[in-house]
Formats: structure tokens, sequence, C-alpha cells
């Protein structure tokens, strides 16, 4: 009896311990090892909230300034610690409907009861103000401060970029970053988004019952200060960006403006374009979608993304990958008869008699670049085309011609210069010559380039035969220097002589050519005009230019989509940034009247408008 007495002490004994055992690794589990019982318990007790830092400002690169911040203002609040309360109130003070407020609400709750959430963002100073004395009224809720970007000038946007709030792939993909914050996209605030953004803080209140602030915890001892975004100086002129803006009103294109001994980018003009202040704030949702709608795609970067035919601008290049190769010299002369002729296809031109290089280049004739085209093409050193082609290839491509070239900007389209696959594919291994492929010599055919590369190769030939990778950032605060590849030399090979008479036959073209409307008084313009065909109707108007011919300080590029002839509207707005860089001021009012003036969408939109009713007036 003694014995079963003592057994069952011991089984109760033993259930008790295993209790007890159960209730500490429960304990240990919800206090030590579970974190949502900590951050739950922390969040009665502590209050955590971000510090955001102010991006850093853009200036041009006279200093003036570009972007800014002003204050604007989140509601937050932590889901599990808001008691019932007056919804459709605070509502109208917000300005926004029931529906919306409430699927932001659950939001936060479906992301984390427990944690402070954003539930409205971007509130502007006069609803802050109401807002601030209705909060008691509002528990469990709270405001914090934030900037919103602000742009100076209602212009520049493609090259500005603009801000919003990060998507969860990006926060997937970039652990800085959480819900609510906001990040650059597009231009400099794109590219120079961890300079720019600076270094989020933290600050660790203590709260009521009430979730009320007492104050800091341990006299902010734990607290981290954002560190405020670097500055950053650009390498934009805003008065010439404005300017070419305004060149460019009510037209389809794009104007680039480089220095070409710095590869800095002075101007990067896209028409149309839109005020970048419309991608501000709460505005944004509205704005976005209605600017993605908009004829004409005004948030396309036709400057680095759009790839046109580069037209007679190509001859040039033409012209420096003959002479280096010595398929020609300045004297090598070609007959031209009104065109070029293979069986029944005739290139055509406007010219007729024999021309060597400078007056080839002035009068833009076809023949002339067509018959060294199959000079180069046929070249003995060569077995075969193919080869020959892939030589000329590179020697184009060494002027930043069908290649990415690298520059701070994002989205950069690479163009269009085909390899010799291409053609072996197409016409069979063997079976094409210079013939099959004589557009190219006249920039035509499958070449694509966009206004950065062809500006670019201005530049190059301004330098006599090198560029530097073009770049939209002069200075970052506290660095010493940009990324050092945007400040190598980038060789062509050329020997600097062949420039010579390439350059006296573009300067030629400005002073008795067809870029004589580009002719700045009392400056040296090289230039030369070109007409890209559009199938799609009437062709584009193109011109490249630097000046001054000597020590060059700006080279330049304008496509202006329909706009015929290069001399028509490329060669006078060129010439305008180009006096209104170099001068300051434009002194040929009539010709700017007349640029600014002039209206080539009316036209389309005219057009695109009677072929929606045709197209309806057949469904009928």
């Amino acid at each position: 009896m003694k014995q079963y007495n003592s057994h069952k002490i011991y089984n109760i004994s033993l259930i008790f311990i295993v209790i007890m055992l159960a209730y500490i690794v429960k304990l240990f589990c919800i206090q030590v090892l579970d974190s949502q019982y900590k951050m739950s318990a922390e969040s009665n007790v502590f209050r955590r909230v971000v510090d955001y830092p102010a991006r850093g400002l853009v200036f041009d690169r006279n200093e003036k300034l570009l972007v800014y911040n002003e204050s604007s203002y989140d509601l937050v609040a932590v889901p599990n610690k808001v008691p019932p309360f007056d919804t459709v109130d605070l509502c109208n003070i917000l300005g926004i409907s029931v529906e919306a407020f409430k699927a932001e609400f659950q939001k936060a709750i479906n992301y984390a009861p427990y944690k402070e959430s954003v539930i409205h963002k971007q509130i502007t100073k006069q609803r802050y103000s109401y807002l601030q004395e209705k909060m008691y009224k509002f528990i469990g809720f709270d405001v914090q401060e934030r900037t919103a970007r602000r742009y100076e000038y209602n212009g520049a946007a493609h090259v500005l970029g603009y801000v919003r709030e990060a998507d969860q792939k990006f926060i997937e993909a970039n652990p800085y970053y959480k819900p609510g914050d906001y990040i650059g996209v597009a231009g400099i605030e794109k590219s120079y988004e961890e300079a720019l953004r600076g270094k989020k803080g933290q600050k660790i209140y203590v709260v009521d019952v009430r979730n009320r602030i007492q104050g800091s915890y341990m006299d902010g001892k734990h607290d981290t200060a954002a560190v405020v975004g670097k500055n950053i100086i650009s390498t934009l002129d805003i008065d010439l960006q404005m300017y070419g803006e305004m060149l460019m009103k009510n037209k389809i294109g794009s104007i680039v403006a480089i220095e070409p001994e710095t590869g800095e980018i002075l101007a990067l003009v896209s028409s149309p374009g839109y005020d970048p202040n419309l991608l501000v704030g709460s505005d944004m949702a509205l704005n976005y979608p209605k600017l993605l709608k908009e004829n004409f795609t005004p948030m396309f970067n036709r400057a680095i993304m759009a790839c046109y035919p580069p037209g007679s601008t190509f001859k040039p290049i033409n012209a420096l990958v003959g002479l280096q190769e010595g398929i020609i010299t300045p004297n090598s002369a070609f007959p031209c008869n009104g065109g070029f002729s293979i069986g029944s296809h005739v290139v055509k031109c406007h010219h007729a008699g024999s021309l060597d290089l400078v007056p080839a280049i002035q009068h833009s004739c076809n023949a002339y670049f067509c018959y060294e085209f199959t000079k180069i093409i046929g070249d003995k050193k060569y077995r075969r085309a193919d080869s020959a082609y892939s030589n000329w290839r590179r020697r184009v491509q060494s002027f930043g011609l069908g290649i990415k070239l690298g520059s701070d900007l994002s989205q950069e389209s690479k163009g269009i210069i085909y390899t010799k696959d291409y053609y072996n594919k197409f016409y069979g291994e063997g079976h094409w010559s210079a013939f099959t492929i004589i557009s190219l010599s006249i920039g035509q055919g499958e070449l694509s380039f966009t206004p950065l590369q062809i500006c670019n190769a201005c530049a190059t030939i301004a330098n006599r035969g090198y560029y530097i990778i073009p770049h939209i950032v002069k200075h970052i605060e506290g660095q010493d220097t940009i990324a050092h590849r945007l400040t190598e030399r980038q060789e062509t090979g050329i020997d600097p002589r062949h420039f010579e008479p390439v350059i006296q036959g573009m300067r030629a073209v400005c002073e008795y050519g067809t870029g004589r409307s580009a002719q700045v008084p009392g400056i040296a313009v090289c230039g030369k005009t070109g007409t890209a065909q559009n199938p799609h109707g009437k062709d584009h108007s193109i011109f490249e230019a630097f000046a001054p011919m000597d020590h060059p300080k700006i080279a330049v590029a304008v496509y202006v989509e329909n706009g015929g002839y290069g001399a028509t509207y490329a060669a006078p707005i060129a010439g305008l940034m180009i006096e209104k860089y170099l001068k300051g001021e434009v002194s040929r009012k009539d010709v700017e009247k007349r640029m600014v003036d002039a209206d080539l969408i009316s036209p389309l939109l005219q057009n695109m408008k009677q072929d929606s009713i045709k197209a309806a007036a057949k469904k009928i």
C-alpha cells in the first residue's frame, strides 16, 4: 500500500513538472523567440518614427536652382491602436472618399496591424493646419512630416525625371526601401538616386495608453539622425534648355547640345514635353495616366530613345572612314549626272558635274558618297564584301553610333547598324555587295541613330577624332570627381589630319550651302543638313553643327519630325541655339519668331482626325 502511494505521488509530481515545463517553454517562446508579441508589447510603450531626409537639391551648370523640396505631410496610423472614429469627418478633412480611405486602412491592417503605416500621403499645408486642430478626435493616428519635390522651371522634365512611391517589386529587390518610401524615376532623379536620397534616421518616442507621445525614449539616446541627400550640379544650361523648348513648341522632335571638350550635355530637349510639377504629390495619380494617353507621347524621351535614319548628316562619317582606309584623298573626284545608277535603280542627286571631297560635302552630293562606298566595300584588302563591311561598321561605331554610349541617363537606345550576319542571312552569304546596301552611303537604309548619338558624333568631328561620353552631372557634393568612365577619351582611331578637309566641307555648308540658315554673325559655324525619309508622312528635318570652327564650345543636333528638308527647320533652330549659348542673346529675331510660330502638330492632329473619321465610316 505504501509502495502504491509512493508511485502515485511520483506520477502526480511528474505531471506537474511537465505542465510547468510546458508553461516555461511557452513563456520563453512568447518573450524571446516570437517577435510579434515583442513588437506588440513594444508598440504599447514606444513609437518608432522614421526620420526621412530631404533629397539633395539639383542645380544647373551656373548654379541656378532646378529642383528643391517643400514640406508635405503623411497621415499614419497603428491599426490595432485605432478605436472606432468618425470616418466621414476625417475623410472630409483630407478631401478623399470614404472608399479610398478604407482601402488604404485595410492595406495597413493586412501589412502589419501592430506597425505604423501610411494611410494618406502628401497632405497639403492648408489641410494639414486644419487636421492638426482635429487630431484629438482620431486616436491612433498621427501626422508625419515629409518633403515633396518641386521643380523651379516648367521644362527639362526628361533630364530631371521625377519621384514616386516605390512599388513592392522594387522594395523586394532593394532592402533599404520600405513601403511608403519614394524613389527617383527617369533622368537625374533615377540615375543619381543613391546620392540624392540621403540616409533615413529614426526617432523613438514613449507613448501613453492613448498612443500620445510623452517624450523621447532615454532622451533620444537611441535615436539616429537622418543624413540629407547630396546636392548635385548638373551640366545643363537651363537658359539654353528652356530656349530650345520654346523653339520646339508645337513640333515633334528633339535638340541635343554638348560641350565637345568635356562631353557635358548643355541641353536635351524632347518635344512635346511636359511640366515636371504635374508629377508631384497627390496630383501625380491624376496626371500620370493623362500624360500616357496624350498625343505624341510627351513622356517618351526622343533625344535618347527615338531612333531615326541619319540622312546626309552621316556623309562626313563615311568620308572620314574612306580617308582613313586610303580609299579616297581630299582631291578624289567622282562624276555626278543627277545621281548614281545601279542597273535600273538610281540614287538621285540634285547636283551635276564632277566634285572632290570638300564641295561634295558642301553640296551633299549623293553620287560622290555612293561611289566612295562602293570602293570601301569593294576594297581589295578584303577577300569578300562582308569582311570589308565589318571593318566599315567598326569604324562607324568608333564615333559612338549604333552602340549604347553609356551616358548617365537611363533608357538610352542602342540604335541600329547591323552586323554582316544580318545581310548574310537576308541575301545569302557571298550574294551581296556594296550595290545591295548602297543606301547606307547616304545615311538611309538599315541605319538608325538617336539624336544624342548624332550630336556626339558631331562633337567627335569637332574634337578631331575623340569624344567624352555624354553626361548630365558635373559635380556631386562631397565628391572630387564624377565616374571615371565619364571623363575618359574615346578614340576613333581616325588620323586627326583627315578631319580638316571634312570640317572645311562642313564650314562651306554653312557659308554657301544648304546650312546657311544656321550661320551666326561673327562665329564660324560648321554643319551638315540631312533629310531622313519617313514612310509615314513628310520627311524629317535634320541638322548637326558645331562652333566655333576652331576650339569648338558647342555641338548641336536637331531633329524635327515631318519638318521636310534639313534647311527648313533643323538648321535655323541649331543656329539659334548656338547663338544663344555663345552670345547669350539672339540677334536674328525674325528667324526666332518664324521658328517659334511654326506649328507642325496641328496638321498632324487634323490628319489623325480625318483618318479616324474614315475608319469609322468604313465600319458603318
